[in-house]
């Protein structure tokens, strides 16, 4: 049996349920900081809006109501303290978040949101340590598979996040949007609007394929454990994530989805 890094899992369910309960960040100038996030997906509406300089800029699709923003959250540079402490409430289980780094929270997350839609992941785009534990692969030769077990150390977040109030976290993440919507436009652009990019997230994660089970797998010639089918290889890390759970799990993790999209999108 061979282990390796079970990160992508936990990253799913971290950055989709922090983020739509409105957790993101990212230490854009200090040192050892995630690094900057690749270029955001254009939002879904081709129409464009006028900007302030008389250019055109996208469109809204999904607009946030700003009146539901809490006027007392302090400026992004100094959240970390609220921010933690209204995750806190979120999460029902503390332990869930001791991987979670607290430095730059809401920075940290709107990266790791935005390159869930990517072919891989750079360690500097996450905003937690490694899961403990590793990803069990059954089997001998060159017939092995992701075994069965791994959904037990997956199940904690899984169950946190299906679990989850979608009203609730709506409510948290519109109340401290413009820490959100700030954070975003540091990195994509003064015209880039975050729920636009976090509504085109969770649709393309909704889009994971449901392969067959148990999924065979292969070691890379870095040492990695691959997928075996090219095509889920080739699967960014948010919907390679998805797949990794049992069915059951997935199956979970999408219903939340599409109640958080519904809570957080106009049409």
């Amino acid at each position: 049996m061979r282990k390796t890094s079970p990160r992508w899992p936990w990253v799913l369910v971290a950055a989709v349920v922090l983020a739509a309960a409105g957790w993101m960040l990212w230490p854009r100038h200090d040192a050892g900081a995630p690094g900057a996030a690749s270029a955001p997906t254009p939002s879904a509406d081709p129409a464009a809006r006028p900007a302030p300089d008389g250019t055109r800029a996208p469109a809204i699709a999904h607009p946030i109501d700003i009146d539901a923003a809490d006027a007392a959250i302090p400026p992004l540079a100094d959240s970390d303290a609220v921010a933690w402490e209204a995750l806190s409430g979120l999460a029902g289980d503390p332990a869930l978040l001791d991987v979670l780094l607290r430095e730059h929270i809401v920075r940290r997350l709107v990266v790791m949101i935005d390159n869930l839609t990517e072919p891989r992941m750079p360690t500097r785009a996450l905003a937690m340590r490694p899961l403990p534990g590793g990803l069990s692969a059954e089997g001998d030769g060159a017939t092995r598979w992701i075994a069965q077990a791994n959904a037990q150390r997956y199940e904690p977040y899984v169950a946190a996040f299906a679990q989850a109030d979608p009203q609730r976290v709506a409510a948290a993440y519109r109340r401290f949007y413009p820490l959100f919507q700030q954070a975003y436009a540091e990195i994509a652009g003064g015209d880039a609007y975050f729920n636009d990019r976090l509504v085109a997230v969770i649709d393309h994660l909704l889009q994971a394929p449901e392969p067959a089970q148990p999924l065979q797998v292969v070691d890379g010639a870095d040492g990695k454990v691959r997928f075996a089918d090219p095509v889920l290889e080739a699967l960014s890390v948010g919907q390679k994530a998805l797949v990794r759970l049992s069915p059951d799990q997935r199956e979970r993790v999408k219903r939340q989805l599409r109640s958080l999209r519904g809570a957080l999108a106009q049409g």
